[in-house]
């Protein structure tokens, strides 16, 4: 499976972003893999935002994403989306998405085998 993250960009505090991961995949289709949005800055260590399995039918957030991202994906297009609604400063980050063979999805990072290359969320206030 390769991952493309894009969408990223510069959005001032309680603006709106939406960024994508598509996936290029052979063999297993994409709906056989949950996706995880990461992210992480130069001073803290790669952080896990949210995932979603591999029907769209569970996600799961941090708490301080809660109420203003929302997860989703369109298994059809191979694509997974994170909204992100009322951005913050402190959700500047370089987000990346994973896929993973965990059928519900998981925060492990390390359960994930596969990532996209990032892409710079920047959040002025």
């Amino acid at each position: 499976v390769q991952l493309q993250a894009s969408g990223g960009g510069l959005v001032q505090a309680g603006g709106s972003l939406r960024l994508s991961c598509t996936a290029s995949v052979s063999g297993r289709a994409f709906r056989h893999y949950a996706v995880g949005w990461f992210r992480q800055t130069p001073e803290k260590e790669r952080e896990f935002v949210a995932d979603i399995s591999r029907s769209g039918g569970r996600t799961y957030y941090i708490d301080s994403v809660k109420g203003r991202f929302t997860i989703s994906r369109d298994n059809a297009k191979n694509q997974v989306y994170l909204q992100m609604n009322s951005v913050k400063p402190e959700d500047t980050a370089v987000y990346y998405c994973a896929a993973t063979t965990v059928v519900g999805g998981t925060t492990d990072s390390g359960q994930y085998a596969y990532w996209g290359q990032g892409t710079q969320v920047t959040v002025s206030s």
